[in-house]
């Protein structure tokens, strides 16, 4: 069994109870389709000046975590019903973000949880 640590985004704590994103891990669908097995280890909320992320990372790591995701939100929009890779997402320094996750804990960081735009395939 995987277990999953998930890093949201402060800008969408107080609109999101992660409930596709803790749904689509339970059913190993979405961005969570290609393990066999998952289990949810942990969620921490990273702030905008992003200081907790590393943190955080390797927090998710000594309680096991072999795999951290951030929310589709971060990097993609809802567009007339749809989500879209276009216009982006909540993070402008998405990439920022994943490289300090993967260079403080040595776990892959993936984008993508629930509601993949069309197309888009998550890498681990």
């Amino acid at each position: 069994m995987t277990k999953i640590g998930i890093i949201r985004c402060e800008k969408n704590e107080k609109n999101c109870p992660l409930t596709g994103c803790i749904t689509c891990l339970g059913q190993q669908t979405q961005g969570f389709d290609s393990y066999d097995k998952t289990r949810l280890a942990g969620v921490f909320t990273c702030r905008c000046d992003m200081d907790d992320a590393a943190n955080m990372a390797k927090i998710l790591k000594a309680k096991g975590v072999e795999a951290i995701h951030v929310p589709t939100c971060l990097f993609a929009n809802k567009t007339d019903g749809k989500w879209t890779l276009k216009g982006g997402g909540l993070c402008d320094r998405l990439e920022t973000l994943t490289d300090r996750i993967r260079a403080a804990s040595g776990l892959p960081c993936v984008q993508g949880t629930a509601h993949l735009p069309e197309g888009y395939v998550p890498e681990i």
